[in-house]
């Protein structure tokens, strides 16, 4: 497997450099980063769970697609192209709202990003790559924000952060 490297960033998005993926999530170091979130035509949020290889939050439900882009390449190119290898397929995405999160994820490991979310809308049924993703569904954003309440551990640490916000920009859009 080739070596994969991340956009290390300041607090403004600006870059600063690029480290070795796994470092930068050794280290904590703030790097940039991508969340999609695709919807059906009833409002239903295309999920998936991770699959349980994943070298971090394997086995947790999370929002469509996410990465990280590379160095040189555009954060919604970058987008299309993780939604086309994670999901199989691609839609029009536009871009949402960003933040900055840190979670410390066990292992050694520590997420610390800035997340750029992009949304689209699509009723197609997904062709997902079983290196990523265990399971998908469609579900209600509302049924998805109820059980995160009862039961956070089942959800990755940034979907628990972007998907109660991203309801919040939705209903007020």
């Amino acid at each position: 497997m080739d070596t994969e490297f991340v956009i290390l960033v300041d607090e403004q998005d600006r870059d600063t450099g690029i480290m070795e993926k796994l470092r930068a999530h050794e280290l904590g170091a703030l790097h940039r980063a991508f969340s999609v979130c695709i919807f059906n035509d009833n409002g239903e949020l295309l999920m998936h769970r991770r699959a349980n290889g994943k070298y971090h939050s394997g086995g947790l439900w999370t929002n469509t697609c996410c990465s990280h882009p590379r160095p040189g390449e555009a954060t919604q190119e970058a987008a299309q192209r993780r939604l086309q290898e994670e999901m199989g397929f691609t839609c029009a995405i536009e871009p949402a709202f960003e933040f900055i999160y840190r979670a410390e994820l066990g292992q050694g490991l520590t997420e610390y990003e800035y997340d750029h979310v992009f949304t689209g809308i699509w009723n197609g049924i997904p062709s997902p790559a079983a290196d990523e993703v265990w399971e998908w569904e469609y579900r209600s954003p509302a049924d998805v924000l109820a059980d995160m309440r009862i039961r956070p551990e089942r959800y990755t640490a940034w979907f628990s952060i972007l998907l109660p916000r991203l309801m919040e920009e939705r209903i007020h859009a």
